[in-house]
């Protein structure tokens, strides 16, 4: 038999909680999974089995002796050491080495000298360094950080620490407990190259849908107290289990509901829609959603995120804008207005001034010199870490939520933070020994009860879990203020925002692509600053970028195609502008036939009522026929840019 991992009817219970129960399941070599699953499940105390932390009450669980096992630490222990040599430390196998290369030449040994040259050869030694600085450069260090202790850093940079440590181990089994936690969107997309071509057996636990559909191809999903294997991504899992629940009549009438939710924003979001390229991606997104829609009726959360009933335009407007700390402008020169319907979303490398923008915006970080202008209506639902650090550990959620609304009844505040899985006695325990999860949760419930029309969301998804994530996606979808949202959950930025902006190099810019081509950016970027991008294999196969252009001929380049599309890129305005006006004017016309007085039995009101029927279908026909043809210019469009 080939070795492999195997649960044969496990059982596991930590303190009085059943985590797992006559669990059964077999991993193989070389297999990439994703271990998903409610947060409190077990997934982390299933790692611990796996590395012997912790046995099973009953039941086998057996992982290959010879295995060399590399997991990601939670907690960082060795703070004196250089940032480099904590990450070198991950090879044991070469720690031991070079410790018998020093003994050797202390005692004079030349025998045992060359033996251990020869190991330290085969071993890959002499390139360790190189290696481990080049894992620190692709998780976002600077090249002077490796000489820089441990403890210089702060709590996310330790877990990136604890992550390139892990990936230096050589292994036949990695275990790496949400990785992307702490992670930009850069990293994250740098390390799904370097998982892509990890050539042993992979077991990941993650909340971020896109980096699972990257990386594995097998789910495992902790599902009442069982382990059920699913074969594919995350994406695959999703449409499994919802044909599988679909077929449950119970789920049928939640289903439909959800389904109707889903068509109904696609319906509004083409009449509204201005971004064609991230339109049609959007697009094809909610299509997909629709189809899964029943893998998450059973999802413990459901809540909306209801906006202020008054609105200005704009809600804020940032001019002549130097924003950053001091005297020290991190992004310089900003224009930017934020009216009802802005979505935005902020891309950019780490430490280029994103969440500096989102506190500018908030009003929490003063600008060094230009205006911020708020309309008399505004009000922010500002999200970011730091909120959970501000909340009260020895109040309750509902006492958060009364603190802000005195007179709410007890009801209200129940049914509101059950939506966000705060249920029965939940939301009136302490929140001192809540995880982070949870902490998150409550900070968005704060946001959501008191009625925002601008959203400022900085890594709102860190913490959460998926059905949280997907509750959280479906929620923006549906708020009808304006969204300014820094985040690393791919699938959380396609499904909610209607463009994006670029902060870097000192600049705030509009970004005419799609995450793609962002993607495609940020390889040139790495390129031109002839940053190595490492891999478990060979620095020439781990990532391919085209050299950077010369500039002049990308202005020239970019010139001549925005002539090639400017044609369509009219037309498409123009339809915009007529969607619009036409929406407009059956938005009056339903007003007036609102009018219960327009249905007597005068003549002038029959006159009236046919005249207003008659343009009401003439309009409805005109808005039809240009949001088709809008749909199609902007297909066409997006075909005609992608050939370029």
């Amino acid at each position: 038999m080939r070795a492999m991992i195997s649960l044969q009817q496990a059982s596991l219970q930590r303190g009085t909680k059943i985590l797992l129960d006559s669990a059964t399941v077999v991993i193989h070599p070389g297999q990439r999974v994703g271990l998903i699953g409610a947060n409190g499940s077990g997934k982390s105390s299933l790692f611990k089995l796996l590395i012997g932390q912790l046995a099973v009450d009953s039941g086998d669980c057996q992982v290959p002796n010879h295995w060399r096992i590399a997991h990601m630490a939670q907690e960082v222990h060795s703070v004196e050491r250089s940032a480099l040599d904590y990450v070198l430390d991950g090879d044991q196998a070469l720690r031991k080495l070079e410790q018998a290369i020093v003994e050797a030449n202390q005692s004079g040994d030349g025998e045992a000298l060359a033996h251990h040259y020869d190991d330290l050869e085969a071993l890959d030694g002499y390139t360790a360094q190189a290696r481990a600085q080049q894992l620190l450069s692709g998780l976002g260090f600077n090249s002077s950080d490796g000489d820089r202790p441990v403890a210089d850093f702060s709590g996310g940079w330790r877990i990136r620490l604890n992550l390139a440590q892990a990936l230096m181990c050589p292994s036949d089994l990695l275990l790496l407990d949400e990785p992307t936690n702490h992670l930009d969107l850069d990293t994250t997309l740098w390390l799904e190259q370097w998982l892509q071509r990890y050539s042993g057996t992979l077991l990941i636990i993650s909340h971020d849908r896109d980096f699972l559909d990257s990386v594995v191809k097998r789910i495992i999903n902790v599902e009442q107290q069982k382990l059920i294997a699913y074969q594919g991504n995350y994406s695959a899992y999703e449409i499994q289990k919802a044909e599988r629940i679909a077929q449950q009549a119970a789920a049928f009438d939640k289903q439909q509901q959800r389904v109707e939710e889903i068509e109904s924003f696609v319906r509004r979001f083409r009449a509204k829609a201005t971004k064609a390229k991230q339109a049609q991606s959007r697009l094809k997104e909610l299509e997909r959603m629709e189809k899964i829609a029943p893998a998450h009726v059973d999802s413990p959360f459901h809540f909306r995120f209801d906006s202020a009933e008054k609105m200005s335009n704009p809600l804020i407007n940032l001019s002549h804008m130097d924003i950053g700390y001091g005297e020290n402008p991190i992004i310089k020169k900003v224009h930017q207005s934020i009216d009802p319907s802005t979505r935005i979303g902020l891309l950019g490398p780490n430490g280029a001034g994103k969440s500096s923008l989102i506190k500018t915006l908030a009003g929490s970080l003063p600008a060094i010199n230009g205006e911020r202008v708020c309309g008399e209506h505004l009000r922010i639902g500002y999200f970011a870490q730091h909120q959970l650090e501000a909340l009260d550990l020895d109040a309750s959620s509902a006492l958060h939520i009364q603190r802000i609304s005195p007179k709410a009844s007890e009801q209200q505040v129940r049914t509101f933070l059950g939506g966000f899985g705060f249920h029965g006695d939940r939301a009136f325990e302490t929140i001192r020994h809540f995880s982070g999860g949870e902490k998150a949760r409550l900070a968005l419930s704060l946001i959501a009860w008191q009625k925002p029309n601008l959203l400022l969301l900085d890594e709102p998804t860190n913490h959460l879990d998926l059905e949280m994530r997907h509750a959280l996606t479906v929620a923006l979808q549906g708020f009808e203020g304006a969204v300014v949202v820094v985040s690393h959950d791919r699938h959380l930025l396609r499904n909610t925002v209607d463009e994006f902006m670029l902060v870097a190099n000192g600049e705030l810019t509009e970004f005419k692509g799609d995450l793609s081509d962002y993607y495609q950016w940020m390889l040139q970027q790495r390129s031109a600053e002839n940053k190595q991008i490492p891999s478990n294999r060979s620095d020439a196969e781990a990532f391919s970028g085209a050299p950077a252009a010369d500039k002049k001929t990308l202005r020239q380049s970019a010139a001549a195609k925005r002539e090639r599309l400017k044609p369509l890129s009219n037309r498409l305005k123009k339809l915009e502008a007529n969607i619009s006006k036409l929406q407009k004017q059956l938005d009056v016309i339903e007003q007036e036939l609102a009018d219960t007085g327009l249905y007597d039995d005068s003549a002038e009101n029959k006159a009236k009522l046919s005249a207003l029927l008659q343009d009401q279908g003439k309009f409805t026909a005109q808005l039809e026929g240009d949001e088709e043809e809008w749909l199609n210019v902007s297909e066409e469009l997006e075909e005609l840019d992608a050939t370029d």
